[in-house]
């Protein structure tokens, strides 16, 4: 991995042309640390993922990094050595390897001719092997299952050799197994050092998972700290607009968990 980065958003706004989808977040990502961002549908997590790539540009707000650089002032390439993201949706090419889609994680490293990464072989089968798609790897990224794709996407960001990591919800179309190794993956991140940052749906994951947690509310802040302070039943019905549960079990283990739908009274 290159050196570990932190990354620091003061004040993000974040809009999709008039209208203003994340309001003033600030947010850091410390190296060494999952920070899981939760929410409901609608409430910019995803976006203000994105924002911290600074491929989605911000109308307001910086974007720093701990060796005093910022984001304002990088082209994409510098960008890409710094932060690697893993998007919901990614396009799927035909007549492309497995090993080909891996290989893209390598471009910023590469030579301005894009043939000197003496590294790079090593480094792609290491993050083949490390997502499990290994065996996969002379195979079309079309032929496979979404949860495979996911995996193999994954790789193609653990290739990539950045201090940053954005994951925006590894988990969707993963069976058990597959979505256990991939937040093992998370945790094998951050205890090399890099700043991981997490979209979840899933609440008993994001805390089994998180150093830190972020709550969003329509597209803002409302907590953040630790799991246990951020993911507690008051905040949680009151973002989900449903009654949830929060306890913790005799390992110290969050579990969260809906207890049921809230009734809307009837009008008069």
């Amino acid at each position: 991995m290159t050196d570990p980065q932190r990354l620091s958003a003061t004040d993000l706004r974040l809009a999709y042309g008039r209208r203003d989808v994340v309001h003033d977040a600030s947010i850091t990502l410390e190296p060494g640390r999952v920070t899981v961002l939760v929410g409901p549908n609608g409430s910019g997590k995803s976006t203000l993922l994105r924002g911290l790539t600074s491929l989605h540009r911000p109308s307001h707000g910086v974007i720093a990094y701990g060796d005093g650089a910022f984001a304002a002032d990088l082209d994409e390439r510098q960008l890409a050595q710094r932060v690697a993201m893993l998007s919901q949706s990614r396009p799927t090419p035909s007549g492309v390897t497995v090993r080909e889609i891996v290989e893209y994680g390598r471009f910023p490293h590469r030579g301005r001719l894009r043939r000197r990464d003496p590294e790079g072989p090593a480094i792609v089968d290491r993050a083949l092997a490390a997502t499990g798609v290994d065996d996969l790897a002379e195979r079309p990224v079309a032929e496979l299952s979404g949860g495979q794709r996911q995996r193999v996407w994954l790789a193609s960001c653990l290739a990539q050799q950045t201090g940053i990591v954005l994951l925006d919800e590894p988990t969707t179309y993963l069976d058990l197994r597959f979505q256990v190794e991939i937040l093992d993956i998370v945790r094998d991140l951050a205890e090399q050092g890099v700043a991981v940052g997490v979209v979840l749906h899933d609440l008993d994951q994001a805390a089994d998972v998180a150093d830190d947690a972020v709550l969003l509310v329509d597209g803002r802040i409302v907590a953040a700290g630790s799991p246990r302070e951020v993911l507690t039943a008051e905040r949680l019905s009151a973002a989900y607009g449903v009654d949830i549960d929060v306890t913790t079990d005799m390992d110290g283990h969050l579990h969260v968990r809906p207890t049921r739908r809230r009734r809307v009274p009837a009008a008069a």
